[in-house]
């Protein structure tokens, strides 16, 4: 009785909310979009997390005004204020923001252009990270409260190993790779980094240190080597900055925007934050035009997933993403696409099916690929299909390698009492059981599984890449690789962003560079409402446990799996 008041309850409650929110659901559509007024400054409060593929909204006022931003999102509002008469100057105000170096560089790259146009465009710094103080180095003028600290001090990479606690629970972790770099076992079964680990991270660190550091030159007008030595004094109080001429001025926030008001030379600006101004661009475009490109955004770990709905926060589940790449093939109002990824990969064999469906879809439409934080392993697979790839200088892609992984759990059911009896028939049926160890036949019969499926990655890659095998697969070996030493070893075309797709997917599909592209979103924005009223909107436990899940498949840790995944998971402070 007591199970079915609860469920009565909640039902209730559940109804109710979803009732709430389809009202301001049906209000909001009567809406008219906001007003942008002239002389208006656009205010970009960037804060949180960046996505590549939009998250559920809720659509009540509050809520909306928080939403988080995606990448491209924030690339259409630039591009739009950069010819928008009514919009003044635009001034970035960057809270702690949780991006990859590649998302950065893209919003930099467009701050850049921004500013290079003529249009004012200044930061104002709270409490700034390098990632903040960073995009902050695009904007001519840079601001900070008197009383703040700018948290420059370099960057760091950090491992985590795990090999010692799993020796206490009895839990052995065995891992069959292919490639002298694929060291995403390393953290279950060692206790400190390889040479080759250390080696790629070193790497990447010194490609990003530098980049960092002429960025930082460029737009504080100050030589990389001055800057290295200004950062090493760092962390810096807000007086320390502005001595440093890291900064520009310490005033606050009003303050700050009245003197950018005064160098318009326009008089008082109306204030209008990065949503209103969306919700009002989105209303523009939507008009369309004859020229409409697909975005397609796939993000996250690449599974085979139950053949349901496309979830908005599942990663790219293979049957969902086929189905959105064919309906993106079918339409005839789409001439062009440009597929989005940011993915470490994931599942060997859904990979592959991804892989064959992009094919078929540069047979049907112009296509070209724009990778984001990271495209590795799995995800750097199904983007050879021999069309143009697009990286940043911070992408994380390569990573061209398989491993096999299971969890042998004995030792940790012995501590338990817990205690199994297998039953087989077949020399291998208990090559995945989480009670016994890999036999060596059955890792032979392993090994020669991943080096073939090894093999068939680099054989792809090399016809995409129009190169020998011999060529790539030095390059192989399961290395991660910064985008700016990809396009050095010939493993993407160009570095850029998503300015630079949509130039080369304009010149595949031949429309005149005096047409406007009107770039369409797959899959579109849901609502929590749509989720509510879906069958599979079952998303449970804490977010940070489904944040863990999302990256490393749970077949990892349970029944053994060949996988086409990055590593690690590389954060870089």
């Amino acid at each position: 009785m007591a199970k079915f008041l609860i469920g009565l309850v909640a039902g209730i409650l559940l109804a109710g909310l979803a009732a709430i929110i389809a009202v301001f659901a049906i209000v909001r559509l009567g809406e008219r979009p906001p007003e942008v007024r002239e002389n208006s400054v656009l205010i970009l409060d960037l804060e949180g997390e960046i996505h590549e593929r939009a998250p559920l909204t809720i659509p009540l006022p509050f809520f909306e005004e928080k939403a988080p931003l995606t990448t491209s999102d924030l690339w259409r509002l630039v591009r739009t204020a950069e010819t928008d008469s009514r919009i003044k100057a635009v001034v970035l105000m960057p809270g702690r923001i949780e991006a990859g170096w590649a998302k950065l560089q893209e919003i930099h790259a467009s701050l850049t252009r921004l500013a290079k146009s003529g249009k004012p465009v200044a930061a104002y710094l709270r409490s700034p990270s390098t990632r903040e103080y960073y995009l902050a180095t695009a904007a001519g003028r840079v601001y900070m409260s008197p009383e703040d600290l700018l948290d420059l001090k370099g960057l760091r990479a950090e491992l985590t190993y795990f090999r010692g606690t799993l020796d206490k629970l009895g839990v052995q972790v065995e891992i069959e790779h292919a490639g002298k770099y694929k060291d995403y076992g390393d953290m279950f079964t060692r206790t400190a980094m390889s040479p080759e680990t250390r080696e790629v991270l070193n790497s990447i660190l010194d490609e990003l240190y530098a980049h960092l550091a002429q960025s930082v030159a460029a737009g504080r007008k100050k030589t990389p080597e001055e800057v290295r030595a200004i950062i090493d004094d760092g962390p810096f109080l807000a007086r320390q900055a502005l001595s440093r001429g890291l900064v520009d001025s310490l005033l606050y926030e009003d303050q700050a925007l009245s003197e950018v008001a005064q160098k318009t030379a326009v008089g008082p600006l109306s204030r209008v934050n990065a949503r209103s101004y969306l919700r009002a661009v989105a209303a523009a475009d939507a008009l369309g035009g004859p020229n409409r490109a697909a975005l397609v955004v796939g993000e996250g770990s690449i599974t085979r997933g139950p053949a349901t709905e496309f979830e908005a926060d599942g990663g790219i589940r293979a049957p969902q993403f086929i189905q959105t790449l064919r309906q993106v093939g079918r339409d005839p109002g789409i001439r062009a696409v440009v597929v989005r990824i940011d993915s470490p990969g994931g599942d060997s064999f859904a990979s592959d099916e991804i892989w064959r469906e992009m094919n078929a879809l540069s047979k049907r439409k112009p296509l070209v690929f724009s990778l984001s934080d990271e495209a590795a392993s799995g995800g750097y697979y199904i983007a050879m299909t021999g069309d143009p790839v697009v990286a940043y200088p911070g992408t994380f892609t390569g990573s061209i390698g398989v491993f096999f992984g299971k969890v042998n759990l004995r030792g940790l059911y012995d501590k338990l009492g817990i205690r199994k009896q297998l039953l087989t028939r077949g020399r291998f049926a208990a090559i995945d059981s989480d009670y016994e160890p890999l036999s060596e036949a059955a890792r032979r019969k392993l090994r020669e599984g991943v080096e073939d499926n090894y093999r068939a990655f680099v054989q792809k890659v090399a016809e995409a890449r129009k190169r020998k095998f011999e060529e790539v697969e030095p390059l192989a070996q399961g290395r991660v690789w910064l985008g700016t030493q990809a396009k050095r070893n010939g493993l993407v075309d160009e570095l850029g962003g998503l300015d630079r797709a949509v130039e080369l997917v304009r010149e595949k599909a031949k429309i005149p560079r005096a047409q406007r592209i009107t770039l369409v979103v797959y899959p579109p924005k849901r609502s929590l409402f749509e989720k509510l009223m879906s069958r599979s909107s079952q998303s449970t436990g804490p977010e940070w446990l489904r944040a863990f899940l999302r990256r490393w498949p749970v077949t990892v840790f349970t029944n053994g799996g060949f996988l086409r995944l990055m590593p690690y998971s590389i954060t870089v402070k």
